[in-house]
């Protein structure tokens, strides 16, 4: 009795899988012409995707890098209108960001930004500046920090001491001294002498080896004794 139970349990588990099997069968043959189509599509998109890499952007990267060095060349010389304008021979970096956007790399907008503090447009630097996405978090808080320079150029120091104190917490380590220092100085000119004083206390308890730590008793007595 038990033999036949088993046996009509697995005849119905096979006249299922026999059913499914031929729901599945019609299904394809109704449809194949979309399937075919969907496949075809997928392998369409996967190969311009691919092409497109190959073919259109990994030379537009490489265009880009080149015209780049330049660039960078007289950056680093302090050469700021041709790094950002350049000459007529080669790009600046305002010229390679309107031609290639961010395929020479994302710190384009940084330089961008910097060269256009250094030249006192300060509304532009903030501009480019807030367009830097980079992943390094010490030029991350230097571009904060530089946003917070624009804006104490513009004479917005409520806001530029916002950024100076980001720029702190975002580098955490010995260059955070100088953003604080620099959030402290504008905390005094905003009248504000308990948050500068904090900013000058925690650079004497946590960088005190930095360059600001070895000076920054002056600061604080500065303003206890006021």
């Amino acid at each position: 009795m038990a033999k036949e139970n088993l046996k009509k349990k697995e005849a119905l588990q096979q006249e299922k899988i026999n059913e499914t099997v031929s729901k599945t069968e019609q299904f394809f043959n109704e449809n194949k012409k979309t399937i075919y189509g969907a496949l075809i599509a997928i392998l369409v998109i996967g190969f311009g995707i691919l092409a497109y890499n190959q073919w259109i952007l990994k030379p537009k990267q490489a265009e880009a890098m080149e015209q780049k060095f330049p660039a960078e060349a007289a950056f680093a010389a302090g050469e700021y209108e041709l790094a950002l304008n350049g000459d007529g021979n080669v790009l600046g970096f305002k010229d390679i960001i309107d031609n290639y956007g961010t395929k020479g790399g994302k710190d384009i907008y940084f330089y961008a930004g910097v060269s256009e503090l250094q030249l006192g447009n300060f509304d532009d630097a903030i501009k480019y500046l807030k367009k830097y996405k980079g992943k390094d978090h010490i030029l991350s808080a230097r571009a904060l920090a530089c946003i917070g320079d624009a804006y104490t150029g513009l004479e917005d120091y409520t806001t530029a001491v916002s950024y100076f104190e980001k720029a702190a917490d975002l580098s955490d380590d010995m260059f955070s001294a100088s953003y604080l220092l620099k959030a402290g100085i504008t905390y005094e000119e905003l009248g504000n002498n308990d948050k500068a004083l904090a900013c000058y206390k925690r650079i004497k308890d946590t960088w005190p080896q930095s360059v600001e730590g070895y000076d920054i008793d002056k600061y604080i007595s500065r303003i206890e004794y006021k």
